[in-house]
């Protein structure tokens, strides 16, 4: 029989999709004020994987990530994920959003992110929301699973993905 150990701690980030860079800098304080100091951040990078946000959000669309300096508890990425639909409702215009902000966390073995949205490859969390397994780290680069997201599959999220595990390595390391 195993025993029962708290997970390790993780470092958080959210992945912001958007077309007003005004709603993403606004969004960005709110994030902060609620999450903590940013440790990295990502430049924008063009998204154009599918046009199912596009009457939302406008176009183009630019990806950014925004990780955070402060370790969480992976079992509180449900309680994150609420509160981030919460900032998305909080800047919408006319019942549309503006931002969509998708958090997860980083481990220095993989990449987990969260979702109201239930699927074969989805485990539940609790209070409506999903997590998922989108990139493990093996032979010293992120590799996706089958159902990860076509953006996360794309060599530069991925270099930014290894950048944050390089400064999350460091932070982990004894002094």
């Amino acid at each position: 029989m195993g025993k029962i150990k708290f997970p390790e701690r993780a470092l958080p980030f959210v992945g912001a999709l958007y077309s007003d860079p005004g709603v993403f800098g606004h969004s960005k304080k709110i994030l902060e004020k609620d999450f903590g100091n940013i440790l990295f951040e990502s430049a924008a990078l063009p998204w154009g994987y599918s046009s199912y946000y596009r009457d939302e959000l406008g176009w183009p669309i630019k990806r950014r990530f925004i990780f955070f300096k402060d370790f969480i508890d992976p079992g509180t990425l449900s309680d994150i994920k609420i509160k981030t639909n919460e900032i998305e409702d909080t800047l919408s215009l006319n019942d549309k959003r503006r931002i969509n902000l998708d958090p997860g966390y980083l481990t220095l073995a993989k990449i987990v992110l969260a979702s109201t949205k239930n699927y074969a490859h989805r485990v539940y969390l609790g209070r409506g929301v999903y997590g998922e397994v989108a990139l493990i780290y093996q032979n010293g680069t992120f590799r996706p699973h089958l159902f990860t997201y076509s953006d996360y599959q794309n060599k530069s999220c991925i270099d930014i993905f290894l950048s944050a595990r390089v400064i999350l390595k460091e932070m982990k390391s004894p002094e």
